[in-house]
């Protein structure tokens, strides 16, 4: 099969792991596949992945090889593949607009961004790169918040002609209006808020799922999580959390027996602690009854890095976006949507989700 040429928007924790884990896995087989759904994916395994462009705007970042710019502050995720060789793609200015929140002038440089003094990208600038790069898909890694950042890079991935999976909770996916130009443009689309290998949203929903199998009523339920990468620093500013906010909670939501009131459920992030660095910790609750309306409740706390456990869902969704693009299908793939994103256009249960990728990759499901 030939390479997955992709572009990358934001070189923080989650590009790291994702450029860490094409190289991890190189020299790999399916025999010693630990960590990834899927070994072989369509015929592509994960080191078919080939990052050929990036965009940053942190002056520690930018001008640098990709090898080199992921392991600059303020990343701080787990180091698994500390010799990544050169690539000789240079990490691209690209266009701040509110990708950078004012807050984050406030904290110690090791811990936040700090935007370069080169020119900003112009647009025709970003589309022409991603078109001289050969770049098939771009995948999208802006802060929280950065919602008209998000939407000018949707636009740049559509100028140019590669498909988009969009990880961060802006809801370019679910917007009815872009996902028709996507799929007139005959590009394929996966988003939108990318789901953890095993964190706290699949996690939740996967209790929530067995209380209404089981027969118990969920009565009220909290997911907190506290992480000390920039992603927990820029959500202090609690503006910036509207999407994010909706995105986890309708994940939640979408798979309740009876839907929750909405002052019996809080998912969301809860607050910054600096020294946790790239580990997110979940404190989950559930209230319920049981047979004959007896009380229960169920207390859960999870500790995962962060970003490692976004990484294998993206080569995933990335080898998705081009299995379509070999296929010819362009606009919402509903199927990889649904089983790596929070917020897809269609919410369905993890396990109809897991069946639709699975006849998906095998071609029988055409998105």
């Amino acid at each position: 099969m030939s390479k997955i040429k992709i572009a990358i928007v934001g070189i923080g924790n989650c590009a790291s792991s994702l450029v860490q884990g094409i190289e991890y896995y190189r020299n790999g087989s399916a025999s010693d596949s630990i960590g990834l759904m899927n070994w072989d994916l369509g015929g592509y395994s994960p080191s078919d992945l080939d990052v050929v462009a990036a965009f940053d705007i942190d002056f520690r970042k930018v001008g640098k090889d990709i090898a080199e710019a992921i392991f600059e502050a303020p990343n701080c995720t787990t180091v698994f593949c500390p010799n990544v060789p050169k690539t000789g793609v240079r990490v691209s200015m690209g266009r701040m607009l509110d990708g950078v929140a004012d807050h984050m002038s406030d904290h110690p440089e090791t811990s936040t961004f700090l935007p370069s003094d080169e020119p900003e990208s112009t647009q025709h600038e970003i589309i022409e790169i991603l078109r001289s790069s050969g770049a098939e898909v771009l995948i999208s890694y802006l802060p929280v918040g950065s919602e008209e950042a998000a939407r000018f890079y949707a636009e740049c991935a559509l100028e140019a002609g590669v498909a988009l999976v969009n990880c961060m909770p802006v809801f370019i996916v679910s917007d009815p209006a872009f996902a028709k130009r996507f799929e007139e443009a005959g590009l394929p689309i996966v988003g939108d808020d990318i789901k953890a290998q095993l964190g706290a949203t699949i996690t939740h929903r996967t209790l929530t799922d067995l209380f209404a199998k089981r027969g118990v009523k969920l009565e009220r339920t909290y997911q907190l999580n506290t992480g000390g990468n920039t992603d927990f620093l820029n959500m202090l500013n609690r503006d910036r959390l509207a999407s994010k906010k909706e995105s986890k909670t309708e994940a939640v939501q979408s798979v309740t027996a009876e839907r929750l009131n909405d002052e019996n459920i809080h998912v969301g992030p809860s607050d910054y602690v600096a020294w946790q660095k790239d580990n997110k910790v979940c404190f989950l609750r559930m209230e319920g009854k049981l047979f004959g309306d007896v009380p229960m409740n169920l207390e859960m706390r999870l500790s995962v890095e962060d970003s490692p456990n976004s990484a294998g869902v993206s080569i995933d969704a990335i080898r998705c976006a081009k299995l379509a693009l070999d296929r010819g299908v362009g606009g919402i793939l509903h199927a990889p949507s649904s089983y790596f994103m929070k917020h897809p256009p269609k919410q369905v249960t993890d396990d109809e989700a897991y069946t639709h990728m699975q006849e998906f990759i095998a071609g029988t499901r055409e998105r």
